[in-house]
């Protein structure tokens, strides 16, 4: 049966898994100044990921780098590595988006461009169709590389609704020759949906994707959306924030019903060197039996997140995960990280 009621259907992330997909970070990446923190947090990550009973497929352009960091103490059995070369490691935005098709789940291959050409993208782009050559992943791959797509722009309820953001999909340098609604029109055939939602406010400061919605709202099952909200009226993003639940607000599913919002808090503002980090709960990775959410060393704003986003999940055990490193690159957990929906990998 298909996780969705729609013949042909953009898989939610709390569909049944059958692993997780992460790009292994390397000296050849930006991380190269803070290679070992990172490598711990990956570390983290992954050993949380097995504790869910599903495998972890690594891209690496080094595989023995990546057994290494490991160690012996997790469960290789559950471990695919696949060398290739890679530019970052925000396999988010440049794996493969699983859909449903008559019957068949496929991975639809679209062109990624580092968020608007900001950086090198040339093995990020070819990742998804490497993967697919090496035979790893039980799926046909579905051209879509006349559109410039991240994964994490979009998201879905598994029922026929998309949700995005204008000032991400519009933004220069991915699809400028196509209007909004025929961009709209192409991306709905694409993944097989009937409705998208257009979010018009809410970026985060520091945020270099022209903002992501998996940095501002995210589904849950029983139509819920969980969405970054901030009261701290001194706080630059207060006023985007209210009015982008406003905006929530009003958006109904396909079937005309308004969805239940939860607020998720703002993280305290953190910086680098030079400037604020888009720091953001609502970038958590929904599993089988998990919810992994990212925390950023604040007791009290990382404690309420995760009891926030365990009343979604109910069921799913919520696991924090130290993200303080994945921010100063201006990302965090989801953004490295893609689900595989059953019936994705090759069984071992």
């Amino acid at each position: 049966m298909l996780p969705s009621k729609r013949n042909r259907s953009f898989a939610a992330e709390w569909d049944q898994q059958d692993g997780i997909l992460v790009a292994w970070p390397h000296a050849g990446t930006d991380w190269a100044y803070m290679l070992d923190e990172v490598t711990a947090c990956y570390v983290e990550m992954a050993r949380a990921i097995l504790m869910d009973v599903e495998r972890l497929v690594i891209v690496a352009p080094d595989g023995d780098e990546v057994r290494e960091a490991l160690g012996p103490g997790v469960d290789w059995t559950r471990i695919d590595i696949v060398e290739l070369p890679t530019n970052d490691t925000w396999v988010r935005d440049y794996g493969p988006i699983t859909v449903y098709r008559d019957g068949m789940t496929r991975m639809a291959d679209f062109t990624f461009n580092a968020w608007g050409m900001k950086f090198a993208a040339d093995c990020d782009n070819l990742v998804t169709s490497r993967l697919h050559e090496k035979g790893l992943l039980h799926m046909p791959l579905l051209n879509c590389r006349d559109l410039v797509l991240e994964g994490g722009s979009i998201e879905t309820d598994g029922n026929g609704t998309v949700m995005t953001t204008t000032c991400c999909l519009t933004a220069p340098n991915r699809n400028d020759a196509l209007t909004r609604d025929h961009l709209e029109h192409m991306l709905l055939e694409r993944l097989g949906c009937l409705k998208m939602l257009w979010l018009g406010h809410g970026s985060l400061t520091g945020d270099d994707t022209d903002g992501h919605i998996d940095t501002l709202a995210r589904f849950a099952p029983g139509g819920i959306i969980l969405y970054t909200g901030c009261n701290n009226p001194a706080d630059e993003h207060f006023e985007p924030l209210m009015t982008m639940e406003e905006e929530l607000k009003r958006f109904t599913d396909v079937d005309g019903n308004h969805y239940r919002l939860i607020k998720l808090p703002l993280p305290d503002a953190m910086f680098d060197e030079i400037s604020r980090l888009p720091a953001t709960y609502a970038n958590f990775l929904i599993m089988n039996h998990q919810v992994l959410v990212p925390l950023y060393g604040q007791p009290t704003n990382d404690f309420k997140a995760c009891q926030l986003i365990g009343e979604a999940f109910p069921g799913r055990k919520v696991v924090g995960i130290d993200c303080q490193a994945l921010v100063r690159q201006h990302g965090s957990l989801h953004c490295a990280t893609m689900q595989l929906p059953k019936g994705s990998l090759i069984p071992q």
